[in-house]
């Protein structure tokens, strides 16, 4: 008998989530068994390192499971790669120690959550980005984004339906990025009086907003680092960030929603298609269950 560990990525649009269900649902858990107890011949379950919600996508999910095959470790992601949808694909799998399993390590975890802010949608960005036509202040965000670092008690960005033993948790990193994705058009070679025009008629609408709309559209990154998260957790923060960055909240509101613990007080649930498990670290030197339980390795980010 031996261990191995595969490192997933995936699409989570067409699934229900990581974690296999009894009612039968299309999960990432469910095909990876299906995969691998079709190849085997065994009965096969891995147990996943993050439990992704329904929508969510993932580059690095980690996963282990424990099979008598002799297909060495490291050549189960060839194997699985030829018989795995299109929306799944394993980039890693190696063999681990028989007693290692990622829930049980320091681990720091980092999701990232796309917005893609324009006047108006693309096909381009719809599977893996939030749409948004309202202009944000993204200094704003960053400003809101700052309070939520650190080791805090997260009732107030989780979800009610959390079965967490603890709401604390610990952000080791957040960041709001910007950066431009307009259109490969250049109206103005053809019809230069257009832009001042546009100048002009945004100004008359919405002279606050000028500032943020002019740099649309553009792709806004929040980029959350932790050492676990609760049901939802993420999604929340991004729906709040967001609500600070239209200007219905002030930045130093995050430090109150947080002390309120109520979830009514911080912002909506960002849609899941946005919502991507980015980057997975383990500390090698922390394997022999320093996590203790391994509560904080829950996933529903």
């Amino acid at each position: 008998m031996k261990r191995v560990m595969l490192v997933a990525a995936y699409d989570g649009r067409d699934f229900a989530g990581f974690q296999a269900q009894k009612s039968g649902v299309r999960t990432v858990e469910g095909v990876l068994n299906q995969v691998l107890s079709e190849m085997t011949g065994e009965k096969i379950e891995v147990t996943g390192a993050s439990r992704t919600d329904a929508g969510v996508h993932a580059r690095c999910n980690l996963a282990v499971f424990d099979t008598e095959s002799r297909i060495p470790g490291d050549r189960f992601s060839y194997a699985m790669n030829i018989r795995l949808p299109e929306d799944v694909r394993i980039q890693e799998s190696f063999e681990v120690p028989s007693d290692f399993h990622p829930r049980r390590c320091r681990t720091i975890k980092t999701y990232s959550y796309r917005i893609y802010n324009a006047p108006f949608p693309s096909p381009v960005y719809d599977r893996y980005a939030a749409f948004s036509y309202t202009p944000f202040d993204v200094e704003k965000m960053r400003e809101a984004a700052g309070y939520l670092v650190g080791e805090h008690d997260f009732t107030s960005f989780c979800s009610v339906y959390s079965q967490a033993l603890s709401p604390v948790r610990t952000i080791t990193g957040i960041s709001v990025e910007e950066a431009p994705c307009g259109s490969p058009v250049r109206m103005k070679d053809f019809f230069p009086s257009l832009p001042e025009a546009e100048s002009r008629r945004h100004r008359e609408m919405d002279p606050a907003g000028k500032a943020q709309r002019d740099k649309m559209p553009r792709m806004i990154t929040i980029t959350v680092s932790g050492t676990g998260f609760l049901y939802n957790m993420v999604r929340i923060i991004a729906g709040t960030l967001m609500e600070a960055g239209r200007g219905a909240l002030e930045p130093s509101a995050m430090e109150e929603i947080l002390l309120a613990r109520d979830r009514r007080k911080a912002g909506p649930t960002a849609p899941a298609c946005g919502l991507m498990l980015s980057d997975y670290q383990i500390f090698p030197d922390q394997e022999k269950y320093p996590a203790g339980k391994g509560s904080q390795g829950e996933g529903f980010a």
